[in-house]
């Protein structure tokens, strides 16, 4: 399956006749006190940006002027910052967001929610995005490749290492990139024939024809929840799914990252540190997001100089004390803080408990010492 060239032209507006459906109401809880009360897709990347501003600038450099954005945990930030920071984008009414609490079961769930609005559009085919992936993408090519294909669905993939593989969908194809088997998540993903150490996955990037994806979520028979356990296989399973490969960037190399943990995101941003693998939506000095030593501070923290960090993620608004040491002591660090992998989380909260717990010796002495009556 040869990618198109990255350099192909967007779909042109007159032409477009596309709805696109973002879904970002993802909780993110392998992230832990990052998305306690926050969505994944509204937090942090480098600096001012947060992760689901990769998403809208694809799809304002992609020039797609009708979307519909599906937000469900802690939507807020995201009905805050998605219209001041891009609604200047869309022309009124072309960016319309809907609240999801107690009401979404699911993605493909979240899009038959929101059908009404996707009517609105008079649209021949429905793009429907993951909001809380790392990466630059142009949809115009994949779009058109879709209607190229005659295919129902067409699916955006991109090759990870099969270590990594069963967080995702996994799926096998023909050389024409017809979708031969489709597997969500599974615990023994497949590789790719003659690639024993890779596979091919799901981006979560799918491009649908409107009037079968129609049919799919409301036909009587069925009743599909989510778009990977449910909606692709039926598909797949009828011949009518394409994978379409994430064409290279600027670099020469593909790059889109799921920071769905501590540690992808501490070493996601770590990739930007010599260069680019992806346009930032909003650029930003090294300065205002890295401390040195494999560490990243989210926007509000205050780290001192004195302060000693060796892989950690400071989160936003925490005010580290001088001199603190983390990442040398892996029992001390374990007493106070969050370690995924080789990442260390650092939150206000957790500085404050151990301020807490860690007495100085003068108030303990003081405290052990028996009590004496006064005559």
């Amino acid at each position: 399956m040869s990618a198109p060239s990255p350099r192909s032209p967007v779909v042109s507006l007159p032409d477009q006749r596309v709805a696109t459906v973002l879904l970002a109401g993802g909780k993110g809880s392998r992230l832990h006190d990052l998305t306690a009360a926050e969505s994944k897709p509204a937090v942090h990347f480098a600096g001012r940006n947060r992760i689901v501003d990769f998403a809208m600038a694809n799809v304002v450099r992609s020039g797609l002027d009708r979307l519909i954005v599906a937000t469900q945990f802690a939507p807020r930030t995201l009905h805050d910052h998605l219209p001041a920071r891009w609604g200047q984008h869309f022309a009124r009414g072309g960016m319309v967001l809907r609240d999801g609490r107690d009401r979404y079961q699911g993605t493909a769930d979240a899009v038959r929610c929101n059908w009404d609005h996707i009517g609105d559009c008079d649209a021949d085919q429905v793009l429907v995005l993951a909001a809380d992936h790392i990466y630059d993408m142009d949809y115009g090519p994949l779009i058109a490749a879709h209607r190229a294909s005659g295919a129902a669905v067409t699916v955006a993939v991109d090759v990870v290492a099969l270590s990594q593989a069963s967080g995702f969908g996994v799926m096998h194809t023909d050389p024409g990139g017809r979708i031969l088997s489709f597997r969500e998540k599974p615990a023994d993903p497949p590789a790719i024939p003659g690639e024993p150490d890779k596979a091919m996955v799901s981006m979560g990037i799918y491009v649908f024809e409107a009037a079968w994806l129609r049919d799919a979520l409301f036909r009587q028979d069925t009743h599909a929840m989510d778009f990977g356990h449910e909606v692709i296989p039926a598909a797949v399973a009828k011949g009518l799914a394409c994978a379409y490969r994430l064409p290279p960037g600027p670099s020469g190399h593909t790059y889109w990252r799921d920071v769905g943990t501590l540690d992808a995101l501490r070493r996601s941003h770590l990739d930007f540190l010599s260069s680019h693998p992806a346009r930032l939506p909003r650029m930003s000095t090294l300065s205002e997001w890295y401390l040195g030593r494999d560490s990243v501070a989210m926007p509000g923290a205050l780290v001192p100089a004195s302060a000693r960090l060796t892989r950690c993620l400071v989160a936003p608004g925490t005010h580290v004390p001088p001199g603190l040491v983390v990442g040398e002591d892996a029992h001390e660090d374990a007493r106070w803080f969050r370690r995924d992998r080789d990442t260390i989380l650092i939150t206000q909260a957790m500085l404050d408990r151990r301020d807490a717990m860690r007495l100085p010796v003068s108030a303990a002495a003081q405290t052990a010492m028996p009590r004496q009556d006064v005559a």
